[in-house]
């Protein structure tokens, strides 16, 4: 009887347990409870915000136009710093998309690797020769993704309100 009495009681406080953990799992979360759903919805709907390579596109966007504006300034440092974060952003997306990784890891191999060492070397005529060499390269993995109709440029207007 003792035995049976201590099974009932585990069991009846495994089962409070899961049903805690359970109406813990569909418990609406953030700001006023705007995440909602089971464990695996909320994942997916935490997946859908952060989109994927068209979300890491516009950082790249911005990241390009900053690094174009650093070589003109010969600011190496900001320019090391953006590329870093270039590098970071498309290294995030290729998690997210690994349909893309094979393009993007072609990118990253030549085109990122080719600019680091021209802001090494700290030669503005150099850079941006390269940079013209990193945007064809940009258009090219476009291509490649059949994306073609995204074509890039290097940029005319300084957007950013970081100056040097």
């Amino acid at each position: 009887m003792r035995i049976f009495k201590a099974f009932a009681i585990a069991g009846l406080a495994a089962f409070t347990l899961s049903s805690c953990d359970n109406n813990q799992d569909q418990q609406a979360v953030g700001t006023d409870g705007w995440l909602k759903g089971d464990q695996n919805e909320k994942f997916e709907e935490l997946a859908n915000q952060m989109g994927g390579f068209s979300r890491t596109m516009v950082e790249v966007a911005y990241r390009y136009s900053e690094l174009y504006w650093a070589g003109q300034d010969e600011n190496w440092d900001y320019a090391d710093h953006q590329l870093e974060h270039l590098l970071e952003t498309l290294e995030d997306g290729m998690k997210r998309r690994p349909a893309r990784a094979d393009n993007a890891q072609h990118f990253i191999d030549n085109e990122i690797a080719m600019m680091e060492d021209l802001i090494l070397q700290g030669d503005k005529n150099a850079f941006l020769e390269g940079f013209r060499t990193f945007t064809t390269g940009c258009n090219s993995c476009h291509a490649k993704e059949n994306e073609s109709f995204i074509t890039i440029k290097e940029p005319q207007v300084r957007t950013s309100p970081v100056r040097f």
